[in-house]
């Protein structure tokens, strides 16, 4: 397994046990998406560790859907701007942003690798 590759499934199986930890603080009215959304982590996760790079296609747009729905909750928003729950508010930092714009970045990054490797293969 390549270097970019092994770091999107790292990211993946990070983001999903940092969401695990998350959902018993989260809103409860929200918890049915929150299921979705690490359920939706876990397979891109097994997905990409049984060797599926067409997987790797999803993370990207799933962890923009992440980072932009986030944004866009005004209650993040204050979260993060107040720290009035450090604990939520460093999860929700480290979980909601880091570990998705590391996401996008090993995502991409494995598939320009898988496509280069192909394109030296042909030649």
């Amino acid at each position: 397994m390549e270097l970019h590759y092994r770091a999107t499934l790292i990211t993946l199986v990070s983001i999903t046990v940092l969401g695990l930890i998350a959902i018993p603080f989260g809103n409860p009215k929200f918890i049915d998406r929150a299921i979705i959304l690490e359920i939706s982590f876990a397979t891109l996760s097994v997905l990409i560790w049984k060797g599926y790079s067409k997987a790797l296609y999803a993370c990207i747009p799933l962890a923009l859907l992440v980072i932009i729905g986030n944004s866009l909750a005004p209650p993040h928003v204050k979260l993060m701007m107040t720290f009035s729950k450090p604990l939520n508010a460093i999860i929700l930092i480290a979980g909601g942003y880091v570990l998705q714009i590391a996401l996008i970045y090993t995502s991409l990054k494995s598939i320009l690798a898988k496509r280069s490797s192909r394109l030296t293969a042909s030649a």
